[in-house]
């Protein structure tokens, strides 16, 4: 248990110490009491730049800033939390959310207008007629003001975009400079949006090879996910989402010996009624138990062969069957108490082991109506009954009338007749009729006609964006507006093959394409671009397509060819409601700029995201193409305008991250390994960026920011580097001015430099405790260095800590030849130390582990003489290991980064403030606005996040991880040698 003052609990038996606001002056006083005279965002602090706009004292320079003492007031409006509940969040936050967003108002950059840029080049150009090729802040905050129409402008705001824009810091922008800012920012807006949109299949697909070369007829999908599909010669098979087969029938008996055999050509489902519903050549439509694949019904003696067959329920117990056949026909049957329909039929005398009725005995029941539409002069390609606009919808690849929308039931002439028909049947009388063959044709006012180069073989109708998509012959995708035939709202051009299947995902604004070809096309509907293609090569799909279908439940596409493939799409992760992530990927690293009050965080995936550090809400997004690397570590220049970043790729870039820009990359001639890390330093008024990693030597290269090369090459190696140098990669580095550097690498050895001589100071080998020399696969790595200054307690001027072994950290004495002082053990559960970072005083050390917790220690107790430095106060901060670790000490906050996806902001004494992306805004000097007593809700229902227990210990079984070692290094004692 953690000792002091500051007891944080990050467990769901945990206790959540709060307390009650009761006034502005309660809030402010403990405000100013830990704050001090800093600066704080929201105060005022009058500048002595003078942008020449008339002012009068005391007024607000912008009037819509609220003051500081109305924007607590608001916020208290809400009381704070006192439990973790987690659904009353979103809504309790909302509305401080709102209040704090209230005292923002757009960026001067999105207030620009094409006249305002015309405006802003004339004034430019006329500093440049008087001899200033570039201006002073001064002068650009004269230019916006006049410019934009904006006197009222805070200069602060004017300040920051100029910083932007000056990322060299040489205080003075040209035209040139500024619409470079302009153009790049635009260009990442744009690309974020379309990185936002992008999908992709998971390739090659996985297949399911039972084929037999027979082919499939149709596939749907059950709402659990269960992929049914019929193959022309009646083999039913039922599978996973997975094509994990389930259960498997041959439906069709074998006939006598002198007949053909029979076949199928299409079926669907009839989900409400745990049916089956199958077409065959022998004009037929039968009807299994989906459940156990056994014979119920079939009607019989149609006229014509059914080619395509669709069902639909359509509420109170009624439902739809239409079928469309070689004549150009669609017919129609609706069905009325269908289950008592189809129980009475399922009585009637078997033919073929299956209850059997005539089409034309089955249309004098008073429940079924039954009208057929000649539609078409050629085949029905594709027949569909779309309840949301009650309408049917069919396609023939003849071109007068390549798709129709048209109604069920005639609304002219014959509306009457059948009205009579009904009010027979509600009487209880039987219909007098005899069933006609002979099909209507429908009035003009009763439907609509496209007509299409090549005519249709597909398409798919969506309500929500009222779209209409056919693909056909002629390789094209049409998109329709289906209230008007006249001419389609776009042409989606990309396939070389004819188009065999469409389907519209109206949750995601997509439509899927097919060809014959076996290409596959993913698309956006309101970009009318296409977002993903896999050709037959990288899916694997070989063989003729006989049918495909996508299941928006499990978000898959089944294509039927030589075998049955499924196309899975890559899905962002989807946490859970109650999680708040602020990236899609493992953050690798994170950092804060105090130039722009801004955190920067950096993954796997290549995104560098920009943070407002008094909100948490995002700001900008770069990054994230296919040519970027991998993000491994992150860096800021000395005047934390520029961003440095190194990658897996070998590869150093300097960026303009308020743009996106890449100003430079530094990279080596030969062989390129991964980056580890790297810093920024300043040695006798040079600048430098040095980066370690697999290369196993320290690459240094000069700051230059008026060198117009985009690609630097490296400095020469230090010869002792060459030579004496690390044996295994370098995992890290520290600096600690004027002239030392520390190394650390994978086996555990670290290395002191002289960064003026470039001459080895002193090595430095981990010790290894006595229990542990021989044990196997030890993890010896050192990820994590830090420096300390003017230990008097141990009489050092210059010590070094190390993460070592299970745990420990390690400390050092870097000028008596790099003599081992002590070492403790940090983690509670043994757990490697992946981040160390230290308030500016060198008064308290946080250390961070491979599963989430921070430690922290006071730096004045590592005295030999104590027992143990205990730590101070430790709480969960992530899940997963902390890859980023730094201390604010002007805001007496703790920034956090871990690869569970989130970056997260804490109080010095660990109580949680909230995660970047989150909703809810929140005021760093101001409590109220946190999440605290709120903890992270996946760190507070994870199993490591609960309090010791013996009850508990004893009933599971413990990994190390999970149970710490009770003895005296688990407390933390100092091992002196």
């Amino acid at each position: 248990m953690p000792l002091g003052k500051n007891i944080r609990w990050s467990s769901a038996s945990g206790r959540l110490e709060t307390g009650h606001v009761t006034s502005i002056l309660s809030e402010l006083g403990g405000t100013v009491e830990r704050t001090g005279n800093r600066s704080r965002p929201g105060c005022r602090v009058e500048k002595t730049d003078d942008f020449s706009v008339p002012r009068r004292v005391g007024v607000n320079e912008d009037k819509k800033e609220q003051p500081e003492w109305l924007v607590r007031e608001l916020l208290k409006q809400n009381r704070r939390r006192h439990s973790v509940t987690l659904g009353d969040t979103a809504q309790s936050m909302s509305q401080q959310h709102h209040n704090i967003d209230s005292t923002g108002s757009l960026k001067i950059d999105e207030k620009i207008s094409l006249e305002n840029l015309q405006q802003l080049k004339l004034a430019f150009e006329e500093f440049e007629t008087g001899g200033l090729r570039c201006i002073d802040v001064n002068n650009f905050g004269r230019i916006v003001k006049k410019c934009l129409g904006l006197p009222n402008t805070s200069n602060a705001e004017i300040r920051r975009l100029f910083k932007k824009i000056d990322y060299s810091g040489q205080g003075k922008i040209s035209w040139g400079e500024f619409c470079t800012h302009m153009l790049q920012e635009y260009k990442e807006k744009e690309e974020t949006a379309r990185r936002s949109k992008q999908v992709a299949f998971i390739l090659p697909a996985t297949m399911n090879a039972s084929g037999h070369g027979i082919s499939i007829v149709n596939i749907h999908s059950t709402s659990d996910g269960t992929v049914v599909t019929v193959r022309e010669d009646g083999f039913v098979s039922l599978c996973s989402p997975e094509l994990k087969p389930q259960k498997t029938k041959h439906m069709f008996n074998e006939g006598p010996a002198n007949r053909k055999s029979k076949w199928a050509s299409d079926f669907t489902l009839m989900v409400e009624y745990n049916k089956l519903m199958i077409t065959t050549g022998d004009r037929e439509i039968q009807l299994y138990e989906l459940s156990t694949l056994e014979p119920y019904c079939q009607i019989n003696a149609l006229d014509t062969i059914p080619l395509t067959v669709d069902y639909n329920y359509t509420g109170s117990d009624k439902c739809c069957v239409l079928y469309g056949d070689t004549e150009g026909c669609v017919t129609i049957i609706l069905i009325s108490s269908v289950g008592d329909t189809l129980r009475l039929w399922n009585k009637l005398p078997k033919i073929e082991n299956i209850p059997t009725i005539a089409i034309d005995i089955a249309v004098l029941s008073p429940n079924v109506t039954f009208v057929r539409w000649k539609v078409h002069h050629d085949w029905v390609t594709q027949a569909k009954y779309f309840p949301s606009f009650q309408a049917v919808v069919s396609s023939s690849n003849e071109e007068s009338s390549s798709l129709v929308i048209g109604c069920i039931l005639p609304l002219t002439d014959a509306e009457q007749e059948l009205n009579e028909i009904r009010e027979a049947c509600y009487e209880g009388k039987t219909k007098n009729i005899q069933l006609c063959w002979t099909p209507q044709v429908r009035a003009s006012c009763d439907q609509t006609v496209f007509s299409i180069y090549k005519g249709v073989k597909t398409f798919d109708l969506c309500q929500k964006h009222s779209l209409l998509a056919t693909g056909g012959m002629d390789r094209l995708i049409r998109l329709w507006n289906p209230h008007f035939s006249g001419k389609p709202t776009g042409v989606l051009k990309g396939h070389s093959a004819p188009i065999i299947f469409l389907c519209i995902s109206s949750e995601d604004s997509q439509i899927f394409s097919v060809s014959n070809d076996n290409t596959v096309k993913i698309w956006h509907i309101e970009d009318q671009c296409c977002l993903f293609t896999a050709d037959p090569k990288e899916s694997g799909i070989h063989g003729d397509i006989s049918a495909c279908s996508y299941s928006p439940a499990v978000k898959c596409l089944y294509v039927a060819a030589d075998c049955l493939a499924m196309l899975s799409l890559k899905l962002r992760p989807r946490l859970h409601s109650h999680l708040m992530a602020s990236h899609n990927e493992p953050v690798m690293c994170c950092g804060f700029s105090e130039e722009f009050r801004q955190v920067v965080s950096c993954t796997e995936g290549s995104v560098v995201k920009v943070w407002d550090f008094d909100s948490g809400h995002q700001v900008f997004e770069f990054g994230g193409t296919h040519d970027l690397s991998s993000i491994t570590c992150m860096t800021f220049d000395l005047k934390g305008r520029r961003l440095i970043t190194g990658g897996t790729d070998g590869c150093l870039k300097i960026w303009n991250f308020n743009n996106g820009q890449c100003l430079k990359t530094l990279k080596k001639d030969s062989e390129c390994h991964e980056v580890c890390d790297c810093i920024f330093l300043k040695v006798h008024r040079k600048s430098y960026v040095m980066s370690v990693g697999r290369a196993r030597r320290i690459d240094i290269y000069l700051d230059i920011p008026e060198d117009s090369h985009h690609v630097q090459k490296p400095q020469p190696s230090w010869q002792d580097d060459l030579k004496n140098g690390h044996k295994d990669d370098i995992l890290c580095i520290a600096q600690c001015p004027p002239s030392l550097l520390a190394t650390s690498s994978y086996n555990g050895e670290i290395i002191v430099w002289n960064v003026i001589s470039g001459r080895v100071q002193c090595r430095l080998v981990s010790p290894l405790a006595a229990q542990h020399q021989n044990a196997d696969a030890l993890d010896t790595s050192v990820p994590s260095i830090i420096f300390l200054k003017n230990l008097q307690q141990l009489s050092l001027t210059t010590a070094l800590l190390s993460s070592g072994a299970k745990g420990c950290v390690n400390l050092w004495n870097v000028l008596c030849g790099g003599k081992f002082v002590s070492a403790f053990k940090a983690s509670k559960f043994q757990q490697k130390i992946t981040k160390m970072a230290k308030t500016d005083k060198d008064m308290l050390l946080y250390a961070a582990d491979r599963i989430g917790y921070i430690y922290v220690y006071s730096i004045e107790k590592f005295a030999p003489e104590q027992i143990s430095p205990r730590a101070e106060n430790f709480w969960r901060a992530h899940t997963s290991t902390i890859t980023g670790l730094q201390v604010v000490d002007n805001d007496q906050v703790v920034l956090t980064s871990s690869t569970d996806h989130t970056v997260r902001l804490w109080s010095a004494q660990g109580e949680f403030i909230g995660t970047f992306g989150q909703p809810e805004s929140w005021n760093v000097h101001i409590s109220s606005s946190w999440m605290h007593p709120g903890v992270p809700f996946e760190v507070l229902i994870d199993p490591l996040s609960m309090p010791d227990n013996e009850i508990l210990n004893a009933k599971s079984c413990h990994s190390d991880a999970r149970t710490p070692v009770r003895d005296e290094a688990d407390r933390g004692e100092v091992k002196t040698l």
